[in-house]
């Protein structure tokens, strides 16, 4: 079954939902315009990753400071259910794009980093919050838990009839094996690795789960300058870069890009997109799985269930 794929390498625009959301609107309608039936956008692509800001927090000390503009980016991450999840359900049905997205979540007080999994027709068929933020991440994101909900795969219908099964983790947390061997073992067609990571080293690290998995891998990162930042953010990041002797120019490169897609033998089919916006996209064959597979299946024939097993503590 061949159907058409693809990541948008785009921004969050001011930490702002509505505006974000025209801005995502415009990409999905572009995509569909290309024949994607899939489309993959960046880790917290809504509510935005705020890069190069502490918050005021040091080992043993917050400052007042810090916590406004916690507030601030607080303001703009979305509640599951909420108006603004539907209205991006409401894009996916427009266009009849199936989605997967990075949204900061909110849930009472604390934020996670999430992605939204989007049926054109059925809407929001499931999320994934970030098991493990990274570093500094783990002071404004709240943990993923164990939940079958957190970690399931989800089969979504695409245009066309076909139907795909997909999951994957969010950036770094996609380097946790066990992560990945709980994604395979539940039969994935479609890895899905939004992330910010734009190293050249990133195209390594899914070029492998591909090969491991036997799956198509597809990796979306924001590509994003200084004037895609709300005002009071901007002002900390040029602060930073002053106190480091540099200027901090309206259209210098924060976060650099580096989306991609790749087949289950490790082939670039598209990317890595740097130094711009853009969309990528591919025509892959679903049935390429099976032959994919003959010398390895992770979970399969090339697995030692007698030797090995994964435990889920669910609750």
């Amino acid at each position: 079954m061949k159907i058409r794929v693809g990541v948008a390498q785009t921004a969050t625009k001011d930490f702002d939902f509505d505006v974000t959301l025209e801005r995502f609107r415009g990409l999905v309608q572009e995509a569909s315009a290309l024949g994607v039936q899939f489309l993959l956008f960046p880790e917290a692509f809504f509510g935005g990753y705020p890069k190069h800001t502490n918050f005021g927090a040091v080992v043993g000390l917050r400052g007042d400071q810090g916590r406004k503009d916690f507030a601030k980016y607080f303001n703009g991450a979305i509640a599951i259910p909420s108006p603004e999840a539907d209205a991006i359900a409401q894009v996916s049905k427009e266009f009849n794009v199936a989605i997967g997205t990075g949204v900061i979540e909110k849930e009472g007080s604390t934020l996670y980093c999430s992605v939204l999994y989007v049926d054109p027709v059925v809407g929001i068929v499931g999320k994934h919050r970030k098991l493990m933020p990274t570093a500094s991440e783990r002071l404004i994101w709240g943990n993923g838990d164990g939940s079958k909900e957190n970690l399931s795969a989800q089969k979504i219908q695409l245009a066309g009839g076909a139907s795909v099964t997909v999951g994957g983790g969010v950036c770094w947390e996609n380097m946790m094996p066990l992560l990945r061997y709980n994604y395979y073992q539940q039969g994935i067609q479609l890895y899905t690795a939004p992330t910010v990571d734009a190293r050249e080293n990133w195209l390594h690290t899914v070029t492998h789960i591909a090969m491991e998995s036997r799956c198509f891998v597809l990796s979306a990162n924001q590509f994003a300058t200084t004037a895609d930042y709300p005002a009071w953010h901007q002002e900390i990041m040029k602060s930073e870069f002053k106190a480091a002797g540099n200027d901090l120019a309206d259209d210098a490169e924060i976060i650099g890009g580096g989306s991609c897609i790749i087949s289950p033998l490790g082939e670039v089919l598209a990317g890595p997109l740097r130094k711009k916006q853009g969309i990528l996209s591919a025509e892959i064959d679903l049935d390429d799985l099976v032959g994919a597979r003959f010398d390895l299946d992770a979970t399969g024939h090339y697995s030692r269930s007698d030797v090995f097993s994964l435990n889920i503590n669910s609750n």
